[in-house]
């Protein structure tokens, strides 16, 4: 789950930009997690924020997207985690 800090983030778009999924956007100068349900986890948002606006808790969003194209047949991205 990503957690953002409206009182670090500066709306940069740098976590826009690196995120592989479309989680993130820029709304009204901050940083929001308008795709939530896309995130794999991999904390490249946390990672990339300059502002340490950004924090990922480990769940299980790569597992997640393997049971569902892998098990589940469901379509989405072909996301490239986990080796999947």
């Amino acid at each position: 789950m990503i957690k953002i800090n409206s009182d670090n983030c500066t709306g940069c778009g740098t976590c826009v930009a690196v995120c592989p999924h479309g989680v993130l956007e820029v709304v009204a100068k901050c940083s929001s997690a308008v795709a939530q349900e896309r995130c794999i986890e991999c904390a490249a948002c946390q990672t990339n924020c300059h502002d340490a606006a950004i924090t990922v808790d480990k769940g299980t969003g790569c597992l997640w997207v393997i049971i569902k194209q892998d098990t589940l047949k469901q379509s989405g991205p072909n996301v490239g985690c986990c080796g999947g």
